[in-house]
């Protein structure tokens, strides 16, 4: 441990798993602060399709990167990262334990594995010029550009994500190299522990499912029509995600406010599935805990013997 500057622990798994809890639990006994590696809960405005913490939660020990953008602000990967790393080595500097908690794998493995981002400035002509062929096109289309150019980020990029895929285009154009050969990794000076949450299948899918009715209870539909009257468009990035882009179709009367529900699951049931191809039960670094028979205590203490011994 001498050649790190402390210990971070990392608490991952799918949506609606668990993670705020245990990571509450953790975090209150072992004098710890929370780092949020969410891509969405980074926005302020977008608290109940985010699945934001309460007030009260958030109360209960330190938050950051949570709330730090304006709706149509835009957080690259590497500006994610960096700030990760500020707020992870001032908690340490604190003398309190940091814990990193999210569901956005690329976030995640982003810090733990050290990725070098390639810093290639974005290019909005080039960004519109991709866009506008997707949209002509397809986003299969676009992928399939991705593939011929760098065969080994398309594998790993969902085509429905345009962001991404334009993204990884954008720096292959631009360099000239594809964007797997300039990510780069170099490990992070941090004696680190990564905790998976797991539940069987069907069980995480039934939470999914009451969450969505619980969000829909607690005002969604009303969070979203206060983001339209505050100026924030359809076409703006965080109201694509998740939840927003559904109830956009119902209030552009596209679908019913049940078909949106319906579709709100759904979509998470299938989100759930792309981050297991992020966080894999197999990854022997990942210790899982599966909270269907393991309970928040038993990842404490799990944490503490790792804490008192760190490898």
């Amino acid at each position: 441990m001498s050649e790190t500057k402390g210990c971070l622990i990392a608490i991952v798994g799918p949506t609606a798993v668990g993670k705020t809890a245990v990571s509450l639990r953790l975090a209150q006994a072992l004098d710890g602060e929370i780092i949020s590696a969410d891509s969405r809960q980074v926005y302020r405005m977008m608290d109940i399709g985010t699945a934001k913490s309460t007030p009260q939660e958030l109360e209960l020990v330190p938050h950051h990167l949570i709330d730090i953008l304006a709706p149509d602000d835009r957080l690259t990967l590497a500006e994610f990262q960096r700030m990760a790393y500020e707020a992870i080595d001032a908690v340490l500097l604190r003398g309190k334990a940091p814990i990193l908690v999210g569901g956005t794998g690329q976030y995640i493995w982003a810090v733990l594995e050290g990725w070098q981002i390639p810093h290639v400035p974005p290019d909005p002509a080039l960004r519109a010029e991709l866009e506008a062929f997707a949209g002509e096109h397809g986003a299969e289309a676009l992928h399939a550009r991705l593939a011929a150019e760098d065969p080994q980020a398309a594998q790993g990029i969902d085509h429905r994500n345009v962001r991404r895929v334009i993204r990884a285009l954008e720096v292959c154009i631009k360099t000239g190299q594809p964007i797997t050969k300039l990510q780069r990794r170099a490990l992070p000076p941090y004696g680190l522990y990564i905790i998976g949450l797991n539940r069987p299948r069907e069980s995480l899918y039934v939470r999914i499912d009451e969450r969505v009715d619980a969000m829909m209870a607690a005002g969604l539909l009303e969070e979203v029509e206060r983001l339209l009257a505050a100026g924030y468009g359809w076409d703006t990035s965080a109201m694509t995600g998740l939840g927003y882009a559904q109830l956009g179709s119902y209030m552009r009367g596209e679908i019913s406010l049940e078909e949106a529900v319906t579709e709100i699951k759904f979509q998470t049931h299938r989100f759930v599935r792309q981050q297991y191809t992020w966080f894999r039960l197999n990854d022997p670094r990942i210790h899982w805990f599966d909270l269907s028979r393991d309970s928040a205590d038993d990842v404490l203490a799990a944490a503490r013997a790792w804490l008192a011994a760190p490898d």
